[in-house]
C-alpha cells in the first residue's frame, strides 16, 4: 500500500495543511490557471492578450483566475494610468517558481500523448463491449416478440 501523505507534519495541524495543499493545488491544477502561468512566464501581458492567446476562456473565467491567481501571490496586477487604463497582469517570483513543475507536467504529457491515447482507446474498446454484453439477456431468456 501507498503512503500518500509522507510529507505530511505529524501531529495536530495534519489535517489543516492537508487542506491547505489540497487548495492550492486545486489552484494551480486548474486547466486555466496552468495556461496562464505558461503564458505570464514569457512576460506581462494584458488581459485582452491573455484572451486572445487561450482558447475558449471566457472573459468571466480569466478574470475569476487571474484573481485566484493574484490572491494565492503568483501573479501581480498593475493598473497603469493612462487613458483608457492600462492592466497588465505577470508573473511574481512565486509564481515563476511554478513555471519548472507547469513546465515538467506539460512536458511529460507531450512526451507520454501516444501512450495516454492507446490507452484511452482500449479502455473505451473495453467499455463498450461491457455494456453490449451487460445489454444482452442472459441465455435462454425468452426474447419479447
Amino acid at each position: 500500500m501507498v503512503d500518500t501523505n509522507m510529507d505530511v507534519p505529524a501531529g495536530p495541524h495534519k489535517s489543516e495543511s492537508c487542506r491547505f495543499v489540497n487548495t492550492v493545488l486545486a489552484r494551480i491544477g486548474d486547466k486555466w490557471a496552468v495556461l496562464l502561468v505558461r503564458l505570464l512566464g514569457g512576460g506581462p501581458m494584458r488581459f485582452s492578450e491573455l484572451q486572445r492567446r487561450i482558447d475558449g476562456i471566457s472573459q468571466r473565467m480569466l478574470t475569476l483566475t487571474l484573481r485566484g491567481l493574484e490572491r494565492d501571490g503568483l501573479v501581480s496586477r498593475s493598473v497603469h494610468p493612462t487613458v483608457p487604463p492600462r492592466v497588465d497582469y505577470e508573473l511574481t517570483p512565486l509564481g515563476h517558481s511554478l513555471l519548472a513543475p507547469v513546465k515538467a507536467l506539460g512536458d511529460w504529457a507531450f512526451q507520454n500523448q501516444s501512450e495516454i491515447e492507446a490507452a484511452r482507446i482500449k479502455f473505451d474498446k473495453a467499455t463498450a463491449k461491457s455494456a453490449v454484453i451487460k445489454m444482452q439477456p442472459p441465455r435462454g431468456a425468452r426474447r419479447a416478440a
